[in-house]
């Protein structure tokens, strides 16, 4: 009752509850984001405890990636039979077990099942899945603003954690570098477990700029005594028969041109992104002199720029052409991968990189979504938004093994930023096979299983 007395408190101050649910998604996404990024600042470290080499490494930081992408389409069937704060609470807790158990590894094949396999399915349950659900069951108003500001978390996580764990790493051993991400997973699993509501009926509220007449039909788990009866929900539908709904879904698009160019830009989005820079950025820093505090400010620097980005994003995708602010961004990160190699490595190369290329890190998103909800309608786009991000984590765990092995190889990584930054312009020259949308743009929502 913790919830419903909270949010009676914050009524009568003209505050909507629905503000403290996208909080706390904030923090568990940013808690994930957080997970994902910090074995970037230990891979040097890592190698040089137990001897593995980047390859061996990066393959295990690759399975996270794939993971975390397989169980976008399959997390919001989990939210809506389990509920929100059951699914954020047993993924916080499989986040901070897989970090905290890896203090204690003694084989690579425990690296691969901590980090690989734990982080991979946690963080996909608080992948922007979760954003799409808090946003579209809290909020009827201020929706966009919501999905674009949790979309940013991703950011913040790494703004936050990143300097601090690299300092830790280089003062007290990786394995203290651990903690601070890992005390932060639990303190968040609690705040979920207190104060998250899967629907506002549960505690008597309609979402965020809802009319009256607008209230769910669904049964309050711990209604308000106040709040007026609702129907009783229908009988749910089997789990077997709900998980097949993504496959059954993704069957449906296989001839879409636009379903498979949305999923071929998010896979180059996420091998140009998460499994290259944000996975090997910092060992990239080391092999020109560079040490980990240092290059982990710049990528705290690159999350700074990036939180202003995807927002700025969020509000353009409104007014312009998504195609062609796509376009811009897979352009500029291009170029922005071009340029790393020749940077020098110097305060001024390095901030230059930091600032095109982490403008653009995750501004992909709002027109991602936006062409997907056009294309698919509002009842289908969120599952099949599911597949694409499935595309983008398949790009990251690509990337993360690949620059792995190029590194492993070859002893650098310039040919691996060099098809990187080619696969963005191809990318940026192929939003134009979508069609522009004759309709209104239709919003992305999630529909309850």
């Amino acid at each position: 009752m913790l919830a419903s007395t909270f949010s009676r408190w914050l009524a009568h101050r003209g505050v909507h509850y629905g503000w403290v649910v996208a909080a706390v998604a904030f923090l568990a996404m940013l808690s994930s984001s957080a997970a994902l990024g910090l074995p970037g600042v230990l891979l040097r470290p890592l190698g040089e405890s137990y001897g593995w080499n980047t390859e061996q490494i990066s393959s295990a930081l690759a399975v996270r990636f794939l993971l975390f992408g397989l169980m976008a389409p399959f997390s919001a069937i989990f939210m809506a039979r389990y509920g929100l704060r059951n699914v954020m609470c047993v993924a916080l807790t499989l986040v901070a077990s897989g970090l905290i158990l890896a203090t204690g590894m003694t084989a690579l094949w425990q690296l691969f099942m901590l980090w690989g396999v734990m982080l991979g399915i946690g963080s996909g349950l608080t992948a922007l899945v979760l954003a799409a659900v808090v946003a579209n069951r809290w909020f009827d108003a201020r929706r966009g603003l919501v999905i674009g500001m949790l979309t940013a978390s991703s950011a913040t996580g790494q703004l936050i954690f990143l300097p601090i764990g690299a300092w830790l790493v280089e003062h007290y051993g990786w394995r203290m570098a651990i903690a601070p991400v890992f005390a932060f997973c639990l303190a968040v699993a609690l705040l979920a477990a207190l104060f998250v509501r899967s629907h506002p009926a549960d505690i008597g509220l309609l979402p965020y700029g809802a009319k009256p007449a607008e209230r769910p039909s669904v049964e309050p788990e711990n209604a308000d005594p106040g709040a007026a009866a609702v129907p009783p929900p229908s009988a749910p539908v089997p789990l077997g028969r709900a998980l097949l709904t993504p496959f059954t879904q993704l069957y449906s698009v296989r001839k879409s041109s636009t379903f498979w160019v949305l999923f071929g830009t998010f896979f180059i989005c996420g091998l140009s992104t998460n499994g290259l820079i944000q996975t090997h950025f910092i060992s990239l820093c080391s092999d020109f002199g560079l040490s980990a505090i240092p290059a982990a400010s710049v990528l705290a620097m690159m999350g700074a720029f990036d939180f202003v980005g995807t927002i700025l994003s969020g509000w353009l995708s409104d007014r312009y052409d998504n195609r062609k602010l796509l376009f811009w961004y897979y352009g500029l990160r291009g170029l922005s991968l071009f340029w790393l190699p020749h940077s020098e490595f110097s305060l001024y190369g390095l901030s230059l990189f930091a600032m095109f290329y982490g403008l653009d890190w995750i501004a992909t998103v709002p027109p991602t979504v936006k062409l997907a909800g056009q294309a698919f309608g509002r009842d289908r786009a969120p599952l099949i938004f599911g597949w694409i991000f499935a595309g983008h984590q398949l790009g990251a765990a690509t990337a993360a093994y690949g620059a792995g092995t190029v590194r492993t190889l070859l002893l650098t990584y310039s040919p691996a930023l060099y098809a990187a930054g080619t696969a963005c312009l191809i990318a940026a020259a192929a939003v134009f096979i979508i069609r522009r949308p004759a309709a209104k743009p239709a919003d992305l929502t999630v529909q309850r299983a």
